[in-house]
């Protein structure tokens, strides 16, 4: 029988049956140190430099494993190119019929008691709303899975999916009168009765925390539990591991009444005055807070005028409602819900907008609409290593950038893992030969008032050999905002700018238009993926630290300081240097690609930890000297023509 090493070989079966297929040494012995974590109910820590096939190498074992894997990937995006693109390649090469499901959180999913109950509901009744309801309608009686990513005509983020989707608070469960027509029902079933289950961090994280979506079902019967993108846990893992508290989740509430009112009691008419009165409440918290900020401490916004008293008339407004509930509750299940689901937000807002609890972070996240309050835990590691002491089976976490300065120290910290094997492959392309590295000189600090014109001005002749086809990735929308203005009368080359289109139609016309120079934000880091000469240059402004006045950091900061530990040593800069990491993994994504990275950032070599940036990178050509960038280009050049 062939192991896993023999199937990814020249003579397995995916030189035979997959065009294209190239071994790769990096990716056979993945596959076999997955295969043996899989087998052993070992612990495997697994660092895969970009192009060395960790989907494959984790698939194959995964796949010829006899027992139940879980996969747990970063977005929804990647769940399903997992499960749409790469799973169906592996499984045809393996010739392995093996059962396999796709599990999203419950929100994905349509809910048919939702939908009939909105039917009617003047919320959904502008012209705009109603005729999306009505594509929803027609795909509702066609449709085998009720994956709301199926209606690809309407967006993702379209202010109807709640209505006709269920969240774990608005859920009726066993009692929901259309349970056996449910979507998320079926779709945990389906990924009970199988053998690879491919899910993403946020689903399995809000079900270690809220024993809800499903996965603690899967998790007693799994042999292995698989991370990719892995160095995305941390921060997922943090936010689940606490509470929160939303406007939105009052604004739902206060829907849910209104439409629950109109089906089961439309003589309570001071029910519906009484949600009122919660939606106005909801909308002045967020009114009391600052316009031009997104994350403030708790502490902070106990400071802010009119804050005390919207809380007061919200706490008044929640127990006055919740004993009003009480008597509805007796008319049908959507108001009895609405009593439990209104207990449950009472006691939850209590909690939050009263004292910080030692060993939380206590902040608020404030967006265009509405208003979050945060308890998120100091630190996860006890809480992660205790969940994976009781389900004792394979865990394997891989990503393209777990390491700081070669070291699995800090990932491992963080999460608690503990008797791990830990292994880093290199990826198969050959940076020295296809990349340079360049650091310009004659920079100011990054803390300069003119620094960004100066990354502008030393870019500009970059851009000019690179004839565009570049990525100018930024730390703060600030700088790129600057940099856009500063670029659109200075270069003839088309600027795609982040904010100006949504990112995957950004994306699409980046790809699909010569020359073009894109510049992103922290969403464009990660997880894009262009090949060829389309994308052959990535700017990048500064070395990626976090921002100082941001709350949870400087929450952190304290924590580790006050525990005798250095935050900078600790914490900023492994973070720092692992988005970096993600921001280099755009430039070379194929055998064949090309192309200059040039870090604007001058610490990267007058600071001591410099060297640990640039240790943590592919080993590359490095120059200083622009004509040696402008060379590159034209050698490119030659060669194509």
């Amino acid at each position: 029988m062939q192991n896993c090493a023999d199937i990814l070989g020249h003579d397995g079966p995916f030189s035979h049956h997959l065009t294209g297929f190239a071994p790769r040494k990096q990716q056979q012995e993945m596959a076999l140190q997955v295969e043996k974590a899989i087998s052993e109910h070992s612990t495997l820590v697994a660092e895969a430099g970009t192009g060395t096939g960790k989907t494959f190498a984790y698939l194959v074992p995964a796949l010829l494993s006899t027992e139940k894997v879980i996969v747990s990937t970063g977005t929804k995006n990647l769940q399903d190119q997992l499960f749409y693109r790469d799973l169906p390649l592996v499984r045809k090469a393996l010739q392995q019929p093996g059962r396999v499901a796709l599990l999203k959180g419950r929100s994905n999913y349509l809910c048919h008691y939702r939908l009939a109950l909105y039917q009617h509901s003047p919320r959904v009744q502008n012209p705009a709303l109603h005729k999306t309801l009505i594509k929803i309608q027609r795909w509702a009686e066609s449709t085998k899975s009720g994956d709301t990513g199926e209606l690809t005509d309407v967006a993702e983020d379209s202010p109807l999916w709640p209505y006709v989707t269920s969240t774990a608070d608005n859920c009726l469960g066993q009692e929901c009168p259309n349970i056996t027509d449910c979507c998320v029902m079926k779709a945990r079933r389906k990924a009970q009765e199988a053998d690879l289950v491919v899910v993403n961090h946020h689903l399995f994280f809000a079900d270690l925390s809220l024993k809800e979506e499903g996965i603690a079902e899967l998790l007693p019967g799994a042999n292995a539990v698989i991370f990719d993108e892995a160095h995305q846990l941390p921060e997922v893992a943090s936010n689940f591991f606490g509470q929160s508290f939303s406007s939105n989740q009052l604004l739902e509430l206060v829907s849910d009444i209104q439409a629950a009112i109109v089906d089961e009691a439309v003589d309570m008419q001071a029910l519906g005055k009484l949600a009122d009165q919660l939606e106005y409440t909801a909308k002045l918290l967020r009114r009391v807070m600052p316009d031009n900020s997104n994350r403030m401490t708790w502490k902070a916004c106990r400071q802010l005028d009119g804050l005390t008293p919207a809380l007061d008339d919200m706490a008044e407004t929640l127990q006055t409602l919740l004993e009003q509930l009480e008597v509805g509750a007796e008319r049908g299940k959507a108001l009895e819900n609405c009593f439990e689901r209104c207990g449950v937000l009472y006691e939850c807002f209590q909690k939050l907008t009263g004292e910080t609890p030692e060993g939380f972070i206590h902040w608020v996240g404030i967006f265009n609409r509405s208003v979050v309050v945060h308890l998120t835990p100091m630190d996860i590691a006890d809480i992660f290593r205790e969940h994976m002491k009781s389900r004792p089976c394979g865990w394997i976490f891989t990503s393209a950038t777990l390491t700081v300065a070669n070291s699995f120290d800090h990932i491992c910290k963080t999460l608690g893992i503990e008797n791990a094997l830990s292994h880093s492959w290199d990826s198969p392309f050959d940076y020295m030969n296809q990349s340079v590295l360049y650091v310009p000189i004659g920079l100011p600090e990054p803390s300069s008032s003119e620094y960004t014109a100066q990354v502008v001005a030393q870019a500009l002749p970059v851009l000019q050999a690179s004839e565009g086809r570049a990525f100018m990735l930024f730390t703060s929308h600030r700088a790129l905002q600057e940099a856009a203005s500063l670029l659109e009368t200075a270069l003839e080359y088309p600027l795609l700018i982040q904010g100006s289109m949504p990112r995957s139609q950004l994306l699409a016309k980046f790809r699909l238009t010569a020359n073009a120079i894109l510049l992103g934000t922290s969403s464009f880091w990660e997880g894009v993926d262009v090949r060829g000469e389309a994308l052959s240059c990535v700017i990048i402004d500064k070395l990626p630290f976090a921002s100082p006045g941001d709350p949870l950091l400087q929450a952190r900061i304290d924590a580790i300081r006050e525990r005798g530990g250095n935050p900078f040593r600790d914490y900023q800069l492994p973070q720092a240097v692992i988005t970096l990491k993600q921001g280099v993994g755009r430039l070379i994504r194929d055998v064949n690609d090309r192309g200059v990275l040039m870090i604007c950032d001058p610490r990267t070599l007058t600071k001591s930890y410099g060297k640990i940036f640039i240790d943590s990178l592919p080993r590359m050509k490095r120059t200083r000297n622009l004509k040696r960038v402008e060379e590159f280009f034209a050698a490119q050049t030659t060669n194509v023509t």
